[in-house]
């Protein structure tokens, strides 16, 4: 998307509905704004005193269709930003090919598009630093150095001149794109600390609604804009939203949505997250009551799923949520349809659940709360519509209830109570059964592991044939015997 580190990351939420305005945009949508992007090359080339290129290729030219309205800085950064970085990948490209002429065609576009993000930035953002400055400076000298050497390029019919040359066009194209992260990274990072003070001196709701939405849409961009969030204390803006109750639910279902991104353990930003310790105990006391108080599956989901990520981040957490009665909570809500009836939403109780395993007092409160029969109901999760998304939630959530249960198994107890309810049947059934596990290599891997513990304590519930060829050879070979099992033979 940009030339910064990372990419744009699948989303680690599905929300079902539409009843928050912060759900994503719609991929189509999303598409047809980016159209407005894509135009034929002809002006661009006129401009220029280019000739048009007859190249097959050309028609796929990227140049910005308008401009974006006064005020919106960070969609301007954006937009540019794609098209910048797309330009940079596709000279990469062509350079590889030895299309010279190519090369510098869009050279001398790249270098048009530079030049119109740093004046129309400066048009509409405050007063620059001297370090943007500097940086602004240093791209518009690579943008010129290599317009120039492509250009002689073309001059050159040298072979063995041209190969040394084009390591020089590389070494410029490299640099070039260094400069362009380094300025996107500053002016983002500028605007993004705009909107968090934006957040901190509001007294209106409704700019604090919309303010906190504009956060959330930045973190669909991907892990830096993640990184830049959690950079410049964001995330302890939003604690202040979601400890204060004078805010609507919509309001604090959406900073639990930027809290999930931003600690997603998917994204390498968690050395930014250091200053969160401070305000961890408040976040996660807030989020538990926000999953408490939950008026529908789109917040609990929100909310539960910030738990999750932040029950990844540090086990500290984990603790603070079993002082918070976090699991009763969590338990009661699994029998209220309108809060938890997806894959998606126990996918996330069930992460929870299975990072408060580790510890050992958590294995009493699972028995108090029945929990161990819910989880028995987790091994047989099932799709109900078939979509990837969703058979991928109902794998996750099969894998993890497993390892949930191998965890709490270590107590005679729990394990004692997973043998009563059947739980050895249904994880050699999800063993022995690849259609039940979806083929999951994951899945299996989880239930051998749990089969083995519980086997361990009450080896009396287990046939000769299943402890033979699931508990008493290596793992590996239960594996290797489990994965190469057709339907006919179970």
């Amino acid at each position: 998307m940009m030339a910064l580190p990372g990419g744009r990351h699948l989303d680690s939420i599905t929300l079902p509905g539409q009843r928050l305005h912060l759900m994503q945009v719609d991929s189509v949508q999303r598409w047809m704004e980016d159209l407005k992007l894509m135009t034929e090359c002809e002006c661009m080339c006129v401009l220029q005193a280019k000739p048009i290129s007859l190249e097959e290729d050309a028609q796929g030219d990227l140049i910005l269709a308008g401009g974006t309205g006064p005020g919106e800085p960070l969609q301007l950064l954006l937009k540019r930003g794609w098209v910048i970085s797309t330009e940079l990948r596709r000279i990469g490209q062509k350079l590889a090919q030895d299309r010279w002429a190519r090369v510098h065609s869009m050279s001398v576009r790249l270098t048009c598009h530079a030049r119109s993000m740093v004046s129309e930035y400066s048009a509409v953002s405050r007063n620059s630093s001297k370090e943007m400055g500097q940086i602004e400076k240093l791209l518009m000298e690579k943008c010129s150095e290599l317009s120039a050497v492509t250009e002689r390029c073309l001059q050159v019919e040298n072979e063995h001149v041209l190969k040394s040359m084009k390591a020089c066009v590389s070494e410029t194209l490299s640099m070039l794109g260094q400069h362009f992260g380094q300025l996107l990274e500053l002016a983002l990072t500028r605007e993004v600390q705009a909107l968090v003070r934006k957040i901190d001196a509001s007294d209106n709701i409704y700019t604090t609604e919309s303010t906190t939405g504009n956060l959330f849409s930045l973190t669909q961009e991907g892990a830096p804009l993640c990184r830049i969030i959690a950079k410049v204390d964001g995330v302890l803006c939003l604690a202040d939203i979601l400890t204060d109750d004078s805010h609507s639910e919509a309001t604090r279902a959406e900073a639990a949505a930027v809290v999930a991104q931003v600690t997603s353990p998917h994204l390498p930003v968690t050395q930014h997250l250091s200053s969160f310790m401070e305000s961890m105990e408040e976040i996660v006391t807030a989020l538990v009551k926000l999953c408490q108080e939950a008026s529908s599956g789109e917040v609990f989901l929100l909310a539960s799923a910030a738990l999750a990520n932040i029950t990844f981040f540090d086990t500290m957490a984990c603790e603070m949520l079993l002082q918070l009665n976090a699991i009763r909570v969590l338990l009661e809500a699994c029998s209220d349809k309108q809060r938890v009836d997806t894959p998606y939403t126990r996918d996330q109780i069930v992460t929870i659940l299975a990072n408060m395993s580790v510890l050992e007092q958590c294995a009493s409160d699972i028995i108090q709360e029945n929990g161990v029969q819910l989880i028995m109901g987790m091994l047989s999760e099932k799709p109900r519509s078939g979509t990837p998304a969703e058979v991928a939630a109902c794998e996750r959530v099969q894998q993890k209830a497993a390892v949930t249960l191998a965890r709490l198994s270590r107590d005679p107890d729990v394990a004692r109570e997973a043998v009563r309810l059947s739980c050895m049947s249904r994880l050699i059934e999800l063993c022995r059964s690849p259609s039940e596990r979806n083929s999951s290599d994951a899945v299996l891997v989880a239930c051998l592991a749990a089969l083995r513990r519980l086997a361990g304590v009450c080896p009396e519930g287990l046939q000769d044939s299943d402890f033979q060829q699931l508990v008493q050879p290596r793992l590996v070979d239960s594996f290797l015997l489990c994965s190469n099992m057709e339907e006919s033979f179970v």
